[in-house]
Formats: C-alpha cells, sequence, structure tokens
C-alpha cells in the first residue's frame, strides 16, 4: 500500500487509533523501549517504547519533496526535560537554546515534504511555550485549529499546502 501519510515525530504513537497503519510512515528521532526497572518506581505504567519505521531528525528529514497527502507535526512541548523521565521519554524535549530554530526547521522540513494541496496537522501543548510563539515560527497561514485537553492547553491547528 501507498503510504500518504508522515507521521514526523510518531514518539509511542499515542494519537493513533492503529499504531502500525500500513498507510502511514512513522518517523521519530528515538528508537528505544523505557526499561521495566526504570518504571518500577511509577506503579501501574506499562512499559513505553518509542518504535518508528524509520529513526530521522524532523529537521532534516530523507525524503523527497511533495512525498505525503498528510502530515503530522506533534514535536516535543517542553524545553530541557530528562529523557529519563517518563515524560520526557514519551514526549521528547526541546533544547533549552535552539528550539525555536529546531521547530522553525521542522515546520520547513513539513511542508517541503508535503505534496500541493496536502494537509498538516500541527498538535501543540501549552504547558511551557505559548501556541502564538511558535505559529510565529512558520511563514504559512493555519487554516484552522481546536483546543482538547483538561485544561485546554493542546491545540491541534491544519494547515493546507497552497497548490
Amino acid at each position: 500500500m501507498e503510504q500518504l501519510v508522515l507521521d514526523a515525530c510518531c514518539g509511542s504513537k499515542m494519537m493513533w487509533f492503529d499504531k502500525d497503519d500500513d498507510r502511514a510512515v512513522f518517523a521519530d528521532c528515538r528508537n528505544e523501549v523505557m526499561s521495566i526497572d526504570h518504571l518500577s518506581s511509577q506503579q501501574g505504567r506499562s512499559p513505553k517504547a518509542v518504535q518508528p519505521d524509520l529513526t530521522h531528525d524532523f529537521r532534516d528529514m530523507d525524503f523527497l519533496n511533495e512525498s505525503f497527502h498528510h502530515v503530522v507535526f506533534d514535536p516535543p512541548h517542553v524545553r530541557g526535560i530528562s529523557m529519563k523521565s517518563v515524560t520526557g521519554f514519551s514526549y521528547g524535549s526541546l533544547d533549552k537554546n535552539r528550539w525555536k530554530d529546531d521547530l522553525r526547521r521542522g515546520f520547513a522540513e513539513c511542508f517541503r515534504v508535503l505534496k500541493p494541496n496536502g494537509t498538516l496537522i500541527f498538535k501543540w501543548n501549552e504547558v511551557d511555550i505559548a501556541l502564538k510563539e511558535i505559529l510565529a515560527l512558520t511563514p504559512e497561514k493555519p487554516l484552522y485549529g481546536h483546543r482538547s485537553g483538561k485544561k485546554a492547553n493542546t491545540h491541534w491547528v491544519c494547515f493546507i499546502k497552497h497548490g
């Protein structure tokens, strides 16, 4: 089956109904399982795994231009969190100093690999950085968005690439 969708920062694929959906390429900069020993202090937690189809850097993806009809971009939302914590392992961490450049480059790469008239779904949680600051990192104009979550801090933003 042709892979129509790219999840550029899939992590443990928490948002996916089918974590092995063959229409998608799951990519992340990590490929690892959090050890059971590390989770022993986290009562009731099951092992966490980040097991993408492809290990890559979302700032410099190895795909041809205009390869996908749909891209999901859910980068880490917090700066400088320990990757040894369950939260850090599950969601990743932004570099404290270069996060703006990293996200700017990530947006540019996502739009580069997106086909004309394709859609980009961007997910952002305002736990550390306001959405307004993040949207300023791309010249692309959002089409629409939605807030969700217990505190309405999670934003789902849709973009469409001009044809």
